[in-house]
């Protein structure tokens, strides 16, 4: 089978690569992001007939095809928000959506479920595969040629002739480890939504302009570590946890708590949906939270359910660091509960409540159980017990702690 490699490279006036050839292409950055720009191109081409000689599973887009030789990829994809990405919250809104604006619909597949048979109205149409969301050909297959990374040795070329190989090998090329392969789906064009002269969704130029990308970490680096297919981010709290630190400082007014966004290569949290919450409390003798003694902030970018104001953005850039400040100066000191609790789907819970409120229609069942995951979602990523000062024990010159 020829390769459509070979004609993305001839079109960068590059050398052909086809099918036995033993020459790699020169993989320069200008052949990545043509690569690129090429495999993303929207909407994406149906695939058509498959190759006569494709057995079933080479000839099938289905991922269990994918996992009966890559098991492991497949286990990861199955936990992951890839595969979540047609969840009944999507799903329940395109019921509604579908009637009122199926152009606005239509465009909603284009992240959320990108290959062409995924989309209603299509040939080859697959409601099932439709929700399986993005699925391993949604990156991987074009016209059932199978592409992929460089070899972990970093080569590019079997020693066998790919008519050989499983679905006829596969084309590889550096252009999986970019970021830029992720910007499509993570990144507004300059005419996208935006909020207070910043777009909605802004993830690839927030990393762009981050100390990961001068360091040259790839959004693959953290979020597919050792190449995981598992795409784990603020939904995880080791991911979140390995973004942030966490340092207390007291004084004899009270403490604070100060959260640094210390390894993320974005803003954190990057998108409108989540929040991390922010609270302190005192603790009685018994180590029970005191009526009335909490406070709380906010770190995130509240916006309206319309998505037509923004009302707060206390996100934190890569390196930036937040402040909770809790006054608590009280004669025999105590001790303050300070916690940082993550809400990543904070924004959806207000909408599908919102939504079933005012009345969901054919999508309502497929809403409420998206409202019910997006409360589970919850999770603590800090929590310490601190103790006070004693404002006598400061003018004494005495620090117990």
């Amino acid at each position: 089978m020829a390769s459509r490699l070979a004609g993305i490279l001839l079109v960068a006036g590059c050398p052909l690569m086809v099918a036995g050839a033993t020459r790699e292409p020169p993989w320069g950055e200008r052949e990545q992001l043509t690569f690129i720009r090429e495999h993303w191109k929207s909407p994406l081409s149906p695939q058509g007939e498959p190759p006569a000689a494709f057995a079933p599973l080479e000839a099938s887009l289905g991922p269990e095809s994918c996992g009966a030789c890559h098991p492991a990829q497949f286990a990861d994809w199955t936990g992951s928000i890839h595969a979540a990405s047609m969840g009944p919250g999507v799903a329940g809104q395109l019921v509604e959506m579908h009637r009122s604006d199926p152009t606005q619909a239509q465009t909603c597949y284009g992240c959320h479920a990108p290959l062409a048979e995924q989309r209603p109205g299509h040939g080859g149409y697959d409601s099932g595969l439709t929700a399986r969301g993005i699925v391993c050909a949604s990156c991987h297959v074009r016209r059932w040629e199978r592409f992929g990374p460089p070899r972990r040795d970093g080569s590019l070329e079997s020693t066998a002739a790919r008519a050989s190989l499983p679905h006829n090998g596969v084309s590889r090329t550096p252009a999986f480890l970019r970021s830029e392969f992720c910007r499509d789906c993570h990144q507004f064009g300059p005419d996208g939504l935006a909020l207070n002269g910043k777009l909605v969704q802004n993830t690839f130029e927030e990393w762009k302009a981050s100390p990961a990308a001068a360091a040259g970490t790839q959004c693959q680096d953290c979020h597919m570590p050792d190449r995981r297919h598992l795409w784990r981010g603020i939904h995880d709290p080791e991911t979140v946890k390995g973004a942030l630190d966490f340092a207390v400082a007291r004084d004899d007014q009270g403490i604070t708590l100060i959260i640094t966004n210390a390894r993320g290569g974005h803003m954190l949290p990057t998108y409108v949906t989540p929040r991390l919450r922010v609270s302190g409390e005192m603790l009685d003798a018994a180590g029970e939270p005191v009526a009335g003694t909490r406070r709380e902030s906010v770190i995130g970018r509240v916006v309206t359910l319309d998505l037509s104001r923004e009302l707060q953005d206390s996100r934190l850039a890569p390196g930036r660091s937040a402040r909770f400040r809790y006054d608590a100066a009280r004669p025999g000191g105590g001790r303050v509960r300070l916690r940082v609790v993550v809400e990543p789907d904070h924004f959806y819970t207000r909408f599908f409540e919102a939504v079933l409120e005012r009345g969901a229609g054919a999508g309502e069942a497929e809403i409420s159980r998206a409202l019910d995951a997006t409360r589970r979602s919850v999770f603590t990523v800090y929590e310490h017990d601190a103790p006070l000062r004693d404002p006598r024990d400061v003018r004494a010159g005495r620090d117990p702690y």
